[in-house]
């Protein structure tokens, strides 16, 4: 009972020291799991390597994965692509169905783009639409953020979920991981269509407008639509023709070739080469080293938590204390994916960062296939059942956004929506899609494991 004590304290210190000292998450990560390690008895001369061993397995694992899937989000943000593939949606179903053409919009954006700066991008195009169509401009503003959002938490290779699946041990099986999170994130949105549409009706947007008429002009010369889509659809297919392998008969050196171009990291470079005539259409292939430079700095950060993740990670399988938690097991698997849900939600809640509360609660949770691990401890032993997890995981990382988010901000300003109703729609939102998404994780565990 001291052991759990010391960990649940150990735990709150780094969410108040993230949340209320506002110290880097990196650093109190990397404190806590320092302070567990010595707690919990590790030897002193074993511990270097520990720390060691964590750290470095996220760059021998999922890191070139997050670091290229950084640049061609970036990539598609300055050719105007994601515009591009936002107007391709809009122009299927805008003008009957505006508001499910932005949540669309929303959910393809953010594969690849970072939710905030893909409000940013297509907020006006949402503007537009409702101007042209007479619906609530708050409705779609919320529709969007809402698309946003949900793949931003769920669908590799958006860098929170794919290093959740990294460090779970699903490198291998990212495409499961993409094909489901795509199943939960479109659940998700559906209660929210509706209730966008019926608060949105209450609100009367206000505040900064953002210059439509520069950023449509900024488009016109944008890539089509094709082109724009093929840095997400190509590593999809070629993780989809990799999986055949297993289960087609076919000549010796294709399934070869189709292994190796079905590997996640193999994938994502194809998929940035991809990218390069987006560059090339809009003269931007000397821009190039800028564009990789800024992908880099960005991608930096969402590496080092998530290494440092890896470390408390180690250091809670090196320290012995799943082996108490299976004291507990009866209780804690009957929580089953409720668990990790409610770890990512206090800490997303807390601390404001969906990345953050994803990487964290995934470190803690550890690899399926390893023995020591608490994933292991609580019955997730196979692809599928650390795959729902990393959905739960997720789910709690949407649960709730508010003040202390930054895409709070960005959704209610950039979207003309004043604070107060800020709080009764976009938080309220967010609580909907994460107990949606749960609920129907559960069950699927339920059924499926």
């Amino acid at each position: 009972m001291s052991t759990l004590l010391i960990f649940i304290l150990a735990i709150l210190l780094m969410v108040l020291a993230i949340a209320r000292w506002k110290i880097h998450p990196f650093l109190a990560i990397i404190a806590t799991a320092l302070v567990l390690a010595v707690v919990l008895g590790v030897p002193l001369k074993t511990i270097p390597d520990v720390i060691g061993r964590g750290f470095s397995s996220i760059f021998t694992g999922i890191g070139l994965v997050i670091i290229f899937g950084t640049i061609i989000g970036t990539v598609l943000e300055k050719t105007g692509a994601a515009v591009a593939m936002a107007r391709g949606v809009e122009r299927v179903v805008g003008r009957r169905f505006p508001r499910l053409a932005m949540m669309l919009i929303g959910w393809i954006v953010s594969i690849p783009v970072f939710c905030d700066s893909g409000f940013v991008l297509v907020s006006p195009i949402g503007k537009s639409l409702a101007r042209r169509t007479a619906q609530p401009q708050a409705s779609l503003m919320l529709a969007l953020g809402a698309g946003l959002f949900a793949s931003h938490v769920f669908i590799p290779p958006t860098p929170g979920p794919v290093a959740a699946a990294g460090m779970m041990g699903l490198d291998d099986n990212l495409l499961m991981v993409i094909a489901v999170g795509v199943v939960i994130s479109l659940i998700s949105l559906i209660p929210v269509y509706f209730f966008a549409g019926k608060i949105g009706k209450r609100i009367t947007t206000a505040g900064v407008d953002i210059d439509e008429g520069q950023n449509i002009e900024e488009t016109k010369n944008a890539p089509s639509a094709f082109i724009s889509f093929l840095p997400i659809i190509v590593p999809v297919l070629l993780m989809a023709m990799g999986s055949l392998v297993s289960l087609v008969v076919m000549p010796e050196w294709l399934a070869a070739i189709l292994t190796f171009l079905g590997k996640p990291v193999i994938a994502i470079m194809v998929a940035f080469l991809c990218c390069l005539p987006l560059l090339a259409k809009r003269r931007m292939l000397k821009e190039s080293y800028g564009i990789i430079n800024d992908s880099l700095m960005t991608a930096g950060p969402i590496i080092f938590i998530t290494a440092a993740g890896s470390v408390l990670g180690s250091v809670i399988v090196e320290s012995g204390f799943v082996e108490i938690l299976k004291q507990y097991t009866g209780t804690l698997s009957a929580l089953g994916v409720i668990f990790p849900f409610l770890i990512a939600a206090i800490l997303k809640s807390a601390q404001g960062s969906s990345t953050v509360a994803i990487t964290t609660t995934a470190s803690l949770m550890g690899m399926f296939g390893d023995a020591g691990s608490m994933m292991h401890a609580l019955g997730f032993t196979t692809p599928l059942a650390a795959t729902l997890v990393v959905m739960a995981i997720g789910a709690g990382a949407m649960t709730v956004s508010h003040a202390n988010d930054s895409y709070f901000w960005v959704v209610t300003g950039f979207g003309g929506i004043r604070t107060t109703d800020g709080y009764r729609s976009f938080t309220l939102m967010t609580l909907i899609m994460g107990i949606t998404s749960i609920a129907t994780i559960a069950l699927a565990a339920l059924i499926l494991i």
